[in-house]
């Protein structure tokens, strides 16, 4: 053998290992959209808009006044507030301020509050069906027509070539412009015939703007990052795909006439939809955390049902286990008195949107959503909402499922623990405490670098924390993401080993990861989320909690001592040291003391200031973090610590 050939010989190997072995990988993909069928069968299975859209026509009052029932004078009282309101302008510099100072809400509130105006003047029209509302609606679909972009300056980056304004020469979709391109052609859809007693171009000039800005640009490019056809990993599909593609769906639905190329255009969103559930885990974990539920797997939701109701069910997957674990996740995420698990970006105020989470549980045939949107709709002790913002498709949904609700016996999950074991979050409570951990890596949609965190809420009230994030800027998704507090490791509950924070990227990620049911035991490895700079070889962090409190252990190895490593807890409570080894925190007329070895650590607490309102109308002016710093630095060893309730 030559030595050219002894040389390629490993590499002619690898490549065969990696053909094979990436076959393998492409004949894993669930697409179970695509497997419901293809273009042609999608063509047999559409109805005729007239079947499947189930709501009154405009015509139709005696119909809307039942479909309305008790909530038809709130909505045409919600419309009056507008009738006289001044159409806002969106100038060039509220634009180019994203790209200045990294400001997305100076652009943002004055074209969201048109864009709410549209929608309360579109349903309180509806409700009427007098005609009061008409001319001020048409104002209002008209200045957005004029817009050169529906986007919002924050997502002109999807621009191909000028990122900073907008590009007269190309349209994209985006969030908003999807919002705004769904809801427009609810609009056309209602009201073209009395759009055109006024003059034919307003619907005309309505159907060409939804046809060149939403319709046109999905079906002829395959770029926009959230359709998911040109991304490769370690990239992620998030909530933008499925939000997205659910807008697209209605337009496409609701405006095409043609039914060959309706069909082709159902058959891409599909394409595009299954690369989001394939991304996700069987467990079906939102790894964005519970308050993009909504706007993730709720959106799936929305666009699998419009899905069904265009196909008259014959294109439906609500039966996969995947889709109802999807959705059971945002019950089994909620704490209780309003809080919830938090996770990289999402907020731990919340609960999610009961009628959306009950029309998800019927759909999925989940008893536990159903009961929980029932409990959620009890705690709040008011109506139930109606209007859904832009989103006409939820509103429309509520309006027509809401008193079904009231019929069902509220309930909160009681599984006493759940784990999702791909995604690697762990949650246990008991009749004192619900604790939440993850593993993961760090990389995930909305990621803060957080491998091995843990929250505890006791009785309820959040004691060790996830600050969540502030206002969105332009660094919040840009290069200085990891400058900003909230992500960083070393404001979370895990240690800085060796001085050194974990990493973002995909290969900085947990390892043996388990969990023991009948012990109530979360363990894994946080060591592979640190790059070389903390020289450590394992750090096993085990969970376990108990009727006692949670108990904590750090068994770690490293191959240096560099600097003290610190063991960092990020509270909700001030801490004082009562005495040594004990760490007081009390909260709402609750107290916790976390115990520590005095002989091994010496304890720093530092205030955060809160002067972001995000954070501060969750947690108040300041939050907390208390540092345990190892006072003689070992190779090898085991750190213990212990979290108990304290009777008042």
């Amino acid at each position: 053998m030559n030595k050219i050939a002894f040389f390629l010989r490993p590499f002619f190997f690898l490549c065969c290992f990696l053909f094979f072995y990436g076959n393998i990988l492409a004949a894993t993909p669930r697409n179970l959209l695509q497997k419901q069928g293809n273009e042609q069968s999608i063509k047999e299975a559409l109805v005729p808009r007239e079947q499947w859209i189930k709501y009154p026509r405009y015509i139709d009052r005696a119909g809307w006044d039942q479909f309305l029932g008790a909530t038809k004078e709130g909505i045409i009282k919600g419309g009056e507030n507008y009738l006289k309101y001044e159409w806002q302008v969106v100038t060039a510099t509220d634009y180019l301020e994203f790209s200045r100072s990294g400001s997305r809400v100076i652009m943002e509130e004055p074209y969201n509050q048109n864009l709410n105006a549209i929608s309360s003047l579109f349903l309180a029209e509806m409700a009427e069906g007098k005609g009061r509302f008409m001319d001020q609606l048409i104002n209002g679909v008209f200045a957005a027509c004029e817009m050169t972009s529906w986007s919002l300056s924050a997502h002109l980056s999807i621009q191909l070539k000028n990122k900073r304004f907008p590009d007269h020469n190309q349209q994209i979709i985006d969030l908003v412009a999807g919002d705004v391109g769904a809801t427009f052609s609810w609009i056309y859809f209602f009201l073209n015939k009395e759009f055109d007693k006024a003059d034919p171009l307003i619907a005309q000039r309505l159907k060409y703007e939804i046809q060149r800005r939403i319709l046109d640009p999905y079906m002829n490019v395959n770029h926009f990052w959230w359709m998911g056809f040109e991304i490769r990993p370690p990239q992620v599909v998030n909530n933008w795909n499925v939000w997205c593609n659910s807008n697209v769906l209605q337009a496409f639905a609701l405006m095409e006439e043609d039914r060959e190329k309706l069909a082709k255009a159902v058959y891409k969103t599909m394409q595009s939809v299954d690369i989001f559930i394939n991304y996700n885990k069987d467990d079906g974990a939102c790894e964005e955390g519970p308050s993009y539920w909504g706007h993730a797997a709720g959106k799936l939701y929305d666009y699998l049902q419009v899905l069904s109701d265009i196909t008259a069910g014959k294109i439906s997957i609500f039966n996969e286990p995947i889709i109802k674990n999807m959705g059971e996740y945002i019950s089994r995420s909620y704490v209780g008195n309003g809080w919830v698990v938090n996770f990289a970006d999402a907020s731990a105020k919340g609960g999610g949107d009961a009628p959306l989470i009950y029309r998800f549980g019927k759909a999925v045939h989940s008893k536990e959503m159903q009961s929980f949107a029932a409990y959620l709709v009890q705690q709040k002790k008011d109506d139930l909402q109606v209007t859904g913002g832009r989103d006409m498709f939820r509103t429309l949904q509520n309006i027509a499922h809401n008193k079904e609700i009231n019929n069902i016996k509220p309930a909160m999950p009681s599984a006493p623990y759940t784990w999702y074991p791909q995604t690697e979050f762990c949650y246990i409570k008991n009749k004192k405490y619900f604790f939440a951990a993850k593993g993961g890596f760090n990389n995930e949609s909305h990621n803060h670098n957080d491998v091995g965190t843990f929250s505890l809420y006791v009785d309820t009230v959040p004691f060790f924390i996830d600050a969540g994030v502030g206002t969105y800027t332009r660094q919040t998704f840009g290069r200085e993401r990891y400058t900003i507090w909230t992500m960083q490791s070393n404001y979370h509950n895990i240690p800085m080993i060796n001085g050194a924070a974990q990493q973002f990227g995909a290969k900085y990620k947990s390892g043996n990861v388990s969990f023991n049911a009948a012990s109530k035991k979360f363990s894994l490895d946080i060591s592979g989320a640190y790059n070389n700079e903390a020289s450590v070889k394992s750090w096993q962090r085990s969970y376990i909690l108990s009727d006692k409190g949670l108990a904590i252990e750090d068994a770690f190895d490293l191959t240096a001592v560099k600097e003290p490593t610190s063991i960092n807890f990020l509270v909700a409570a001030k801490p004082v040291v009562d005495k040594e080894g004990i760490v007081m925190l009390e909260k709402n007329n609750q107290k916790v003391a976390l115990h520590y070895s005095k002989n091994i650590f010496t304890v720093f607490a530092d205030t955060i200031t809160l002067d972001d309102k995000r954070l501060s109308s969750v947690w108040g002016s300041e939050v907390y973090r208390v540092r345990l710093v190892v006072k003689k630095p070992q190779l090898k060893g085991k750190y213990s610590y212990m979290i108990t309730k304290v009777d008042m």
